[in-house]
């Protein structure tokens, strides 16, 4: 049982994701955090994410990223992830591991921007998360002012349209909702609204 969870940033499909994951009993993998970790060792050692051969041996020394590092959530941290996502090399080289941990028993709940369309394209659950870029970056500004970090409203909007045109218009594994995916818009809806619409759905498409 794999339930694929896609959407843009700060749609809410993390929280959503490892919510449905407890609900059911099944393994949690937040991908993006797979390129976070990739992003941050490359500001670590002082790298340009946007150079391809180092971010390709990043991504192959992912592992010596401590996946509790609070770095891991910076806008930062974010933004190079979001560059080191457009590179072919890095993806294929974390997409093994992806489709590994799809396989655990009895399921697993994956998030990211291309799970399926590319990670897992044989889900039987797909759910692409959205919400208006105001709402989302609302959420992001409130996130990252309750961490004490010092943001504008107007910066946070920005980088996320910014991070949306890149995520959208990559030539690998651009970020889209599959044809067989379930729409879920949580710009109305908190986290408890958003999680009974999802369970709605799984249990419509995978009863029992």
């Amino acid at each position: 049982m794999i339930i694929a969870v896609d959407g843009p940033v700060a749609a809410g499909k993390g929280t959503l994701a490892r919510r449905i994951a407890d609900k059911y009993g099944f393994k949690y993998l937040d991908t993006g955090a797979l390129y976070r970790a990739v992003g941050l060792l490359l500001l670590q050692n002082n790298q340009d994410p946007n150079n391809p051969d180092l971010a390709l041996l990043a991504a192959q020394n992912v592992s010596k990223i401590d996946p509790s590092n609070p770095a891991l959530r910076d806008e930062k941290t974010g933004n190079a992830a979001s560059i080191v996502a457009a590179n072919q090399r890095v993806r294929t080289a974390l997409l093994e591991y992806q489709r590994e941990v799809a396989k655990h028993k009895p399921g697993a709940v994956l998030d990211g921007r291309d799970i399926g369309t590319v990670v897992c394209p044989d889900a039987p659950v797909k759910l692409f998360v959205t919400a208006s870029a105001e709402v989302r970056a609302q959420r992001r500004f409130d996130e990252l002012a309750a961490k004490g970090q010092e943001v504008t409203f107007d910066d946070v909007l920005s980088d996320l349209r910014d991070r949306d045109a890149r995520d959208q218009t990559r030539k690998s594994a651009p970020l889209a909702k599959a044809d067989d995916a379930h729409l879920l818009d949580t710009t109305k809806l908190d986290i408890e609204a958003a999680l009974e619409a999802a369970c709605q759905i799984i249990d419509a498409d995978f009863p029992g």
